[in-house]
């Protein structure tokens, strides 16, 4: 009797000792186990910037009637601008390019005869950059006002930007965070517990599209300029333990 009792007592003690050691490494399991959500931040925005591009040129055989001919057209232009409401400050006109231009004169065979100059091609950009974005995009779709006065002016597409980046990021990433969090607790409520620490936090790349266009992501994030609405968004992915 005394060796049964023995045995027995041996053989509940070695059963919850396991049940221990079972429930310890279950719990074990459990305290390691991660929840990964990913946040979005997404605002749209107006961009608060335009530069605006452009081009002039005259040909000459003559250099120093050449460069006459291209101040004449620099200061039509300059006045136009003034004249529509652009200050003085915001036009920048860059140095005068300078090229040789030639003919060259070939005979049946292909082969070259001789070579005829044509004159000097003087070329000189000119860029407006302004906070005014309307008043520029307005005036770039009546240029031709200018060409029609005479004077050979060649206009780029205006490029849109927006100068308080550094806030608006700052502003998406916590949207983005809240974002996740909320995911998260979500998903722990839903499986029956709660969320732990944060193991680990990564952010996405920045992009900025044109609003409601279907361009395309990048994966080292782009930056539309060609258009004055904008949507920017960024993402986060935050690693939880759960308890």
């Amino acid at each position: 009797m005394k060796l049964y009792l023995n045995s027995l007592i041996i053989g509940v003690s070695i059963i919850f000792t396991a049940l221990i050691f079972a429930n310890a490494f279950k719990n074990r399991n459990r305290s390691n186990e991660i929840i990964s959500v990913t946040g979005l931040g997404k605002k749209d925005f107006v961009s608060d910037l335009i530069v605006w591009n452009g081009s002039f040129s005259k040909i000459n055989s003559n250099l120093k009637e050449a460069y006459a001919a291209l101040d004449k057209d620099r200061e039509s232009i300059k006045n136009y601008l003034i004249s529509k409401g652009i200050k003085e400050s915001n036009i920048i006109f860059s140095a005068v390019n300078i090229d040789k231009e030639i003919d060259e004169v070939y005979d049946e065979d292909g082969n070259k005869t001789k070579t005829i100059f044509i004159g000097y091609r003087l070329k000189q950009d000119v860029q407006i950059e302004s906070t005014e974005v309307d008043k520029v995009e307005g005036i770039s779709r009546e240029v031709s006002e200018l060409i029609n006065s005479g004077v050979e002016f060649y206009s780029k597409n205006p490029q849109y930007y927006y100068t308080k980046l550094s806030e608006l990021k700052i502003e998406m990433i916590a949207e983005a965070t809240k974002d996740a969090n909320i995911r998260a607790m979500k998903i722990a409520e839903n499986a029956g517990s709660d969320i732990g620490h944060l193991k680990n936090a990564d952010l996405g790349v920045f992009q900025i599209v044109a609003q409601n266009s279907s361009e395309d992501f990048s994966w080292g994030g782009s930056y539309n300029t060609s258009s004055k609405r904008k949507t920017a968004t960024i993402t986060v992915k935050l690693d939880y333990e759960t308890e």
